[in-house]
């Protein structure tokens, strides 16, 4: 460990079970800072490995690292977040979080039929698009972009 209670870029990395090479990552999106010593070396305060694990579990829940830096864009890049800038954080993400929820359940329910027959041509199969009738709607996958769309608009509704 090196003085004032920093740590090196070898022990973050170390310590937070992350590549040196996703610290310089994250370093370079702006989500956490280092000092530079004289020698140029990076020192990063403890409080960055807090920080760190908050990225890392917003990221496994699927938020985006430009989510995650705009609501953290208030805190300061070399401490934690605060309990009260957490729930602020959440806050934002709570939606985003639901509606990939519903997605996923929704997805869930339409394959969990589909994996019994594998075919996905039989006529009652929820994600059949006969004749690619849907192509004219767009790209991707139109019965599920459409059913979550339907989710959406009828939440804002209600």
């Amino acid at each position: 460990m090196t003085l004032g209670g920093e740590l090196s870029v070898g022990e973050m990395a170390r310590r937070s079970g992350l590549a040196v090479s996703t610290l310089h990552f994250y370093e370079s999106k702006g989500l956490i800072a280092s000092r530079r010593t004289g020698g140029n070396q990076r020192r990063y305060p403890r409080g960055v490995l807090r920080r760190i694990a908050v990225i890392r579990i917003a990221q496994r829940a699927g938020i985006p690292l430009a989510e995650i830096r705009e609501a953290f864009a208030a805190i300061p890049l070399e401490r934690a977040p605060t309990m009260r800038e957490w729930t602020r954080a959440m806050r934002t993400w709570t939606g985003t979080l639901q509606q990939r929820i519903d997605d996923l359940t929704d997805l869930r329910d339409k394959l969990f039929n589909c994996i019994g027959c594998g075919c996905l041509s039989v006529t009652d199969c929820p994600l059949r698009n006969a004749d690619d009738k849907l192509a004219a709607q767009g790209p991707g996958p139109r019965i599920l972009i459409n059913a979550a769309e339907r989710r959406h608009r009828r939440k804002q509704q209600g």
